[in-house]
């Protein structure tokens, strides 16, 4: 069916009205009017962005430089503008010439062709079959203008806009007779002799077949790539196709580059092309920009030096201190992984050893931005059903192609395979990056690592395995202390570990600190953001530190409002969160480089992007100077959360963010004074964390006595005991301290012990209800809480009426599995389900993907029997028989949780008689229960009881 469009200009004479000079153009208003006044000519999306079109085409009129503004010009003016500026104009739209971005700017473009009566709007079917992938993409427009000054019958725009993401792409643009992909959104499922067949039907303008390119860095149109030969047999244009009966070749023929030759599509050693860029999101070097670019980093001097220092047998451990910005993290891996020892080697027939490089990382996002840098510098796909060279492994996400060479994963993924393989016989090298932040998992790793390259290496057939460790800020003494190795006679001790330092590449970042204390840090945050965005030029994108995700989401909005209030003549805001629970996705958008025009981007992070990761574009950064720390204090059996100072190390390391990429400036919300009484550098995490996982750790990996496992600090007795006792309490060790089978068991879920134990339990027979389990601990173990805090009355009468669904009278339990199942019920639209109920879209998706991993790995380990239905599923309310099981899974793994109500309506812990109270975000806030089970014990301004539900004595 044909859509026609009256065309402003022909609509305006129609009515007697001339149109007026340049000089003469009457207010916005005026246009608005004129254009509301045939808004029933015009498409859906043009009418919706009708007043935005006419706002932006208005403002910029006088550019008399701009193609574009002549071609829209001509048709409100009337002048008579010089036949060769409109047929350059027409060809520079026809090369595409003009930016591809945003929707509302692509459709200003479509507008502009229309009305200048270079397009014109058809609509008909599509045959051709394209398949989305599973990664929230909608199409949410499809275009088919049909261009008059070519010889091509017509063109097909698909544009697909990421949910999470918010950007909109131009992703496939098809004719009849070729086809061109950009970014590799979708996918192409013609046989490949079918594909081969159509690629010979070429784009022809002007008697020449030319293939337009894209270019691989914003999805703008380029211009022409080449010309190329003809085929020998060619379907002749039809007649109503032709525009007219002007030769084409003159419009052509403008740019010398039409003539060359193309380039072959790839060569040896060249990135690949953007269908296998699936999983590289920042896009656009070429293999001798990139190689340029490596050369230039401060560790490539080092490149030699790096290799044969652990080249020969003997010299197994490399420190690498190197600063920020010196390239370590993406280089060294590639300088290892082209050495001899690095390939496999058969100790017995058909056992080989050895191939791979690993290297580890403090955190998901830092894993896969840093796989992605490498597989672009490499000339690989990332793409784990393909061959290439380097994957990752992180939580939810394990994409590693046949013949990987180098793969990043994180510390607890290599734990996971340390538990399989304890001699680690896939790698020929652990690289082991950040270790100055001393987690938990960083410590026992280093500790097996120093057990296997001091041990006999029999396990691994005689071969050696080549350990680095590297750092920013590293405590050199302290590590070569760790990895000494004495002497057969115990008289001398001999260094194992050869020392590299490496200087950064930093620029100079001016800091500024209060002059007082803050009283209130957001407030504070907001006016020095708005400050900086007013008052210093673009480019020049904003970095905060905050402390968490509700600081981060608070901000966000407020940020976001601001922008909305903007005046059009003023850069917009891009607001970015950035923290450890956001899904992968959602913490790419944060770290590739801003590629909108007129905008600034604000990264609201954690200490998520303190190291490891680089966001692009940043010249400012903002400190609060505080972090959220987790303390547990095993005398209470409870652990804190609470924002405390950071250290002098960390405050360093977040004012180096500002000097990556030029010169910069940081800006520190407390004053020199407060930052002269920082710590200098953060306490090691096993000694202020709960050790229980730590402790099953190493018991699964056949340590009997903790005492004698090699740890740079070890713990205090007292949280080793407690620890210990609890994980006889919860069966996974035996009377003797050695670990049992439901121990061995619960370590390879990726949870805590506690809810380890309960999966098993609900697996049981008596039970049954493991899926159930999988979907309560899938939502408590999204993030910090699943219901947005509800800050006004209004809000709160609002909410607390579409949330009735939702709760549950036993407790937070419950509830959980309630919203969970009936999100999974909502089959078209989660994100508006979400909203009418203030639940937090991104830690249901979260949710949805624990819930995906822990499916699987039951399956995998035979604790599922049978694989589940298919979602979504209808909700069906649990009966209050399965209610009852359900809670008592959850008692096995969490007996030692539970309180008694006391006669002054307090309750009393059953171990340590130590007195708590329900947290206001419980459901069971404000009711009395005789008892209560929880599943969190914390304390921020007192003592709490989180996710809770009642019990009933008998």
């Amino acid at each position: 069916m044909k859509a026609s469009l009256r065309l402003l200009a022909t609509a305006t004479a129609t009515n007697g009205i001339r149109p007026a000079p340049m000089a003469l153009l009457p207010p916005i208003p005026l246009y608005r009017r004129l254009l509301r006044a045939h808004r029933t000519h015009l498409p859906t999306e043009m009418r919706l962005l009708g007043d935005e079109y006419v706002k932006s085409e208005f403002r910029a009129h006088r550019n008399v430089d701009n193609p574009a503004h002549l071609l829209y010009a001509q048709q409100i003016e009337g002048d008579s503008w010089k036949g060769e500026k409109i047929d350059q104009g027409k060809v520079e739209k026809m090369s595409g010439l003009f930016n591809y971005v945003p929707l509302r700017i692509q459709t200003v473009e479509l507008m502009r062709l229309e009305r200048s009566k270079i397009a014109e709007r058809r609509r008909i079917s599509c045959s051709r079959r394209l398949n989305m992938n599973e990664d929230g993409l909608r199409i949410v427009q499809k275009q088919l203008l049909r261009r008059k000054f070519t010889q091509c019958t017509s063109m097909n725009s698909i544009r697909t806009w990421q949910s999470e993401v918010g950007s909109c792409k131009l992703t496939t643009v098809m004719f009849n007779k070729g086809q061109i992909t950009s970014n590799a959104i979708m996918t192409d499922e013609r046989p490949p002799k079918r594909r081969k067949q159509d690629n010979k039907h070429l784009f022809k303008i002007g008697g020449k077949y030319v293939d337009l390119g894209f270019s691989r860095v914003t999805g703008e149109l380029t211009k022409p790539v080449a010309a190329v030969n003809a085929p020998k047999v060619a379907e002749a244009p039809r007649e109503e196709e032709v525009s007219d009966g002007k030769s084409q070749s003159a419009e052509i023929n403008h740019n010398a580059e039409a003539t060359k030759k193309p380039e072959p599509t790839q060569k040896p050693g060249r990135p690949p092309r953007a269908t296998d860029r699936k999983s590289n999101p920042s896009k656009g070097q070429s293999h001798d920009a990139m190689l340029k670019g490596r050369k230039a980093l401060p560790i490539w001097a080092h490149r030699n030096e790096i290799t044969s220092s652990i080249r020969k047998d003997g010299d197994d451990v490399l420190l690498v201190v190197g600063e920020t910005g010196s390239g370590k993290s993406t280089q060294v891996p590639q300088f290892l992984c082209e050495e001899k020892w690095c390939r496999k080697k058969e100790v017995e027939p058909g056992v080989k050893v050895g191939g791979m490089i690993a290297i580890t990382q403090p955190r998901r996002v830092a894993a896969t931005t840093l796989a992605n840098r490498v597989a672009r510098e490499m000339g690989t796909p990332l793409d784990g059903r393909r061959d290439g060279h380097v994957g990752y492994s992180v939580r939810f996400d394990h994409n590693v192609p046949r013949g990987t060479k180098i793969k990043f994963l994180t510390e607890g993924m290599l734990l996971q395979e340390l538990l399989r393989d304890p001699n680690l016989r896939e790698y020929s090298a652990i690289v082991v990056d950040e270790i100055h932040e001393r987690s938990v998992d960083v410590d026992l790793v280093t500790g097996f690592l120093k057990q296997i390259i001091t041990g006999d290496k029999a396990g691994r057939g005689g071969v050696p395995l080549k350990v680095v460790i590297m750092s920013a800020t590293a405590d050199v003494e302290r590590l070569q202390d760790f990895f000494s190795v004495p002497n057969p006679d115990g008289s001398v001790h001999h260094q194992a570990l050869q020392l590299l330092l490496i200087k950064g590449r930093q620029y100079p970042v001016e800091i500024k600190h209060t002059d007082k204390p803050v009283p209130d840090i957001q407030d504070a945050l907001f006016k020095q953001i708005t400050t900086l965005h007013e008052q210093e030029p673009l480019p020049g994108d904003i970095l905060a530190f905050l402390t968490g995700q509700e600081d981060i989401e608070e901000a966000q909005t407020r940020l976001e409002e601001y922008s909305l209030a903007l005046a059009s003549d003023v850069p917009k805001l891009m607001v970015c969160p950035l923290y450890g629970q956001l899904s992968i996705q959602a913490q790419q958008a944060a770290l590739q480089p801003l590629t909108k025009k007129f905008t600034r981007k604000v990264v609201l992070a954690t200490n998520i992007a303190e190291t490891s990761v680089t966001v692009p574009g940043v010249r400012y950064v903002i400190d609060q100077g505080k972090a959220k720390v987790k303390q547990f204090r095993s005398q209470l059996g409870m652990e804190s959360l609470l924002a405390k100072p950071i250290s002098k190390s960390s405050a360093k390391q977040r004012t180096g963010r500002a000097g990556r990429e030029s010169a910069g400036k940081c800006f520190r919300l407390y004053t020199a004074d407060t930052y002269e009484g920082l710590k200098d550098t953060d306490l090691p995490e096993i000694l202020r964390n709960d050790v229980m996982g730590a402790i099953l750790t190493m018991k699964a990996r056949g340590i009997n006595d903790v005492r004698t496992f090699p740890l740079m600090d070890f713990p205090d007795d007292d949280s080793v005991k407690k620890a210990l006792i609890h994980l006889h309490v919860l069966d996974a060790l035996d009377n003797e301290g050695k670990i049992t089978i439901i121990g061995r068991k619960i370590a390879l879920f990726p949870v805590s012990a506690p809810y380890g134990r309960v999966l098993l339990a609900a697996s049981q027979p008596e039970f049954d209800c493991l899926l159930e389990v999988i979907d309560v601990i899938s939502c408590i173990t999204s993030g910090e809480n699943i219901f947005f805090q509800l800050h006004t009355e209004e809000i709160q009468e609002e909410t607390e009426e579409t949330r009735k669904e939702l709760y549950r009278r036993e407790g937070d339990i419950l509830t959980y599995l309630t919203t969970m199942q009936q999100y999974i019920a909502e089959n078209t639209d989660r994100i508006e389900w979400c909203k009418k109920r203030r639940v937090n879209i991104r830690n249901m998706k979260q949710a949805m993907n624990i819930r995906k991993q822990l499916r699987g790995l039951c399956l995998k380990e035979n604790i599922l029997l049978e694989k589940p239905p298919q979602d979504p599923q209808p909700f069906i309310p649990l009966s209050p028989e399965r209610a009852e099981s359900l809670l008592r899974c959850f008692m096995t793994g969490f007996v030692t949780k539970c309180a008694l109500l006391a006669p002054d309506g307090s309750y009393v812990t059953v171990q340590g008689k130590h007195v708590v109270a329900i947290h206001p975000s419980s459901v069971l806030h404000g009711q009395k229960k005789e008892a209560i089970m929880f599943l969190e014990h914390v304390f921020t301004q007192k003592n709490y009881a989180k996710k809770g539900v009642g019990l009933a004595l008998r």
